[in-house]
């Protein structure tokens, strides 16, 4: 009987609780070189362990934080380089940050933001932590041209009570062919929302690790009850087509052939 209540207290036990369940979906398309995705990396380990993001985390209602570490690229396609990791001291972020500084595999096809979304909303579900908040955290060089309508994904994980915040990267690639010149207002009308959501355009990589190291801070930081953009379901009232993303796949598929 005593083992028996020792297996199901080990099976059913309680979550742990932090402030914030934070998924940070991180682009690994096929636009993303070797180079660039190591730059991503080492920005995330570098802000996750400096004193900014830390004096955050340890001062806050609990004290600890909950973060996963996945890189996408098109529909079905991510890749977990960070499980849910507790943060809760310096030697855990430090951990996690030597996670993130191993080994770099090959960028993946095609740009699925919904699909990072919609993997993000269910990792919450599955995970050991409840937050007193839930982040995405979505970067990337390009709109969505993959998988279902980014719209579509958004508005499920709002409906879920979940946070989209953006870290678009206006970096100049030549490259791809799928970017396109506003892609921080693409973000604003079309990824990011919730509560207090926001993003934070990069436009070099020299900008990428004091960005990364800033946005954390902000949304680690942010009260519960502080309001910013919210999403939408549809087209935003600045009517831009949250679409162009496929749009221009089909443009370029008709030119040019499957790529």
């Amino acid at each position: 009987m005593a083992l028996f209540g020792l297996i199901a207290g080990t099976a059913f036990a309680a979550p742990v609780e932090v402030d914030v369940e934070l998924a940070l979906m991180v682009d690994a398309s096929r636009s993303m070189a070797p180079e660039e995705l190591q730059i991503q990396r080492r920005g995330y380990a570098a802000a996750l362990t400096s004193d900014e993001v830390l004096g955050v985390v340890l001062n806050s209602f609990t004290g600890r934080i909950a973060v996963t570490y996945v890189e996408w690229g098109g529909n079905g396609a991510q890749r977990i380089i960070l499980p849910w990791t507790l943060i809760d001291s310096r030697t855990s972020a430090e951990n996690a940050a030597a996670t993130l500084n191993g080994k770099i595999e090959w960028s993946m096809r095609r740009t699925s933001i919904s699909g990072a979304l919609s993997y993000a909303v269910s990792e919450f579900d599955t995970n050991d932590f409840v937050g007193l908040r839930r982040v995405i955290d979505i970067s990337g060089d390009g709109p969505n041209n993959d998988g279902a309508p980014v719209l579509r994904a958004r508005s499920r994980a709002i409906e879920a009570g979940i946070i989209v915040n953006g870290l678009p990267l206006m970096t100049t690639d030549e490259t791809s062919p799928w970017g396109i010149e506003d892609l921080d207002l693409y973000y604003a009308a079309c990824v990011i929302g919730g509560p207090g959501a926001f993003s934070i355009p990069v436009l070099t990589w020299q900008d990428f690790p004091l960005a990364v190291r800033r946005k954390l801070v902000l949304e680690l930081a942010q009260a519960p009850s502080q309001s910013g953009h919210q999403g939408r379901s549809g087209m935003t009232d600045q009517g831009y087509d949250c679409l162009i993303g496929e749009k221009l796949r089909r443009e370029r598929e008709q030119m040019f052939g499957q790529p």
